[in-house]
């Protein structure tokens, strides 16, 4: 049995029309509307990718994972109830609103509703993004990632590693604790930052197309307050990206060029470089909350000379690719 994909991202927010905007404008995603209390947004040729539902809390709501056959929803549910974890069927109706075939549905121990899916309902038309952009790397690397701030390191690495098989890509203690997990190919669908803090940090959407961020980011600075990490590039994952403070106040990566690693012969390990090789100013923080050591960080491994290694080069696919933009 295994998770093999972040599939959607439920967010309780009682700004629909901000995150209209923010979602399709800026994000480049294709509103779909779900009645007067909620917002759906495609990514691709799934039906539904994000959930948006006139609720109290502006925080995230649910994170649903894919799993490879029916049958693991059964394992699932009957190693988390040994666990004693509480499992819940999904009804008709929930699996309904979110158009997959089968669910379950738990809480980990941070109270995070975590659903577990099988059978998404794939869209009978196509994708028709928010804003001109080439689309989203999704597929079987799912949606993107989530990142949770987490109080007890110690409390939820145990539940996602060892209850639900989230493997360990890598992890960093300095500024402070940060833990990555993958279930496919994509460096990190999930990660967790030791902020001592509870609630949502982030989620990640990946670009197919560089100029698609660099236009994003344009628009993304037209607004006061929206920028909330500069352009930059992340040391483990070699994502090119910016983040954007949501309508709800967590952020939202939008990235490019993310690692992709093998699992069957990934070897978790410690990172020390920082989380960037360059960029991502946080603009939030002050210079002493925070924003002046990262800074430092960066600057210590510009000068030792830490970067990702070079994009490998193959002419042929250049020139197919060439084809398709003429």
């Amino acid at each position: 049995m295994a998770i093999n994909a972040l599939g959607y991202l439920g967010i309780r927010s009682g700004k629909l029309d901000d995150w209209g905007d923010f979602a399709g404008k800026l994000l480049g995603m294709q509103r779909i509307d779900r009645g007067g209390k909620a917002l759906a947004f495609r990514m691709d040729d799934r039906a539904q990718r994000l959930l948006v539902t006139d609720e109290p809390g502006d925080t995230l709501a649910f994170m649903g994972w894919q799993v490879e056959r029916k049958s693991d929803l059964d394992d699932y549910a009957a190693r988390l109830d040994r666990a004693g974890v509480q499992v819940h069927p999904g009804t008709p109706q929930l699996c309904d609103r979110r158009l997959v075939g089968a669910l379950i549905w738990f809480e980990d121990p941070m109270g995070n509703r975590v659903e577990l899916f099988h059978d998404p309902v794939i869209a009978a038309d196509p994708f028709v993004p928010g804003r001109p952009i080439d689309g989203f790397q999704t597929g079987p690397y799912g949606m993107g990632h989530a990142v949770l701030h987490v109080k007890d390191i110690e409390v939820m690495m145990p539940f996602y590693r060892d209850l639900l098989d989230f493997r360990v890509s890598d992890y960093g203690l300095d500024p402070y604790g940060l833990y990555f997990f993958h279930v496919n190919g994509r460096h990190h669908s999930f990660a967790m930052v030791g902020s001592g803090q509870e609630g949502f940090h982030h989620f990640m959407v990946e670009f197919r197309n560089l100029d698609d961020v660099g236009q994003g980011f344009d628009l993304a600075q037209q607004e006061d307050g929206r920028v909330a990490y500069t352009l930059g590039r992340h040391t483990n994952d070699y994502m090119t990206s910016y983040y954007a403070n949501s309508p709800s106040g967590f952020f939202v990566e939008n990235g490019w060029g993310g690692r992709v690693i093998d699992p069957a012969t990934w070897e978790p390990h410690e990172t020390t470089d920082g989380p960037s090789f360059w960029g991502h100013e946080r603009l939030y923080l002050t210079e002493e909350g925070g924003r002046k050591r990262l800074r430092d960080m960066r600057l210590d491994a510009a000068a030792r000379g830490r970067r990702a290694p070079p994009v490998a080069e193959c002419p042929w696919l250049f020139a197919e690719l060439t084809k398709q933009w003429k």
